[in-house]
């Protein structure tokens, strides 16, 4: 039950967040996980939330803004530029 109570908090928490902020949330977190998961330790987990947030936000962000998309070139580079006509 405490569990339960937990996750609808933390469900109603982020219900007020911009896609910016959920993603950076959700981006953290998971690099959290992960960087914990891969090396043993809390420094592997601090650099996977840091990486994983920034990452997120900035996919966040894209999103919020209308008629824009993210790419990533050939070379690994990001840019956002113009979607394609009809999407």
């Amino acid at each position: 039950m405490k569990k339960a109570l937990v996750l609808m908090l933390v469900g109603l928490s982020v219900a007020g967040c911009t896609q910016t902020e959920k993603g950076a949330g959700i981006g953290a977190a998971s690099g959290a996980i992960i960087g914990g998961a891969l090396t043993g330790n809390v420094r592997g987990a601090a650099v996977g939330a840091a990486i994983g947030g920034v990452s997120g936000a900035i996919i966040g962000n894209v999103s919020e803004q209308p008629g824009q998309c993210y790419y990533r070139d050939r070379y690994g580079r990001r840019y956002i530029d113009d979607c394609p006509r009809r999407y």
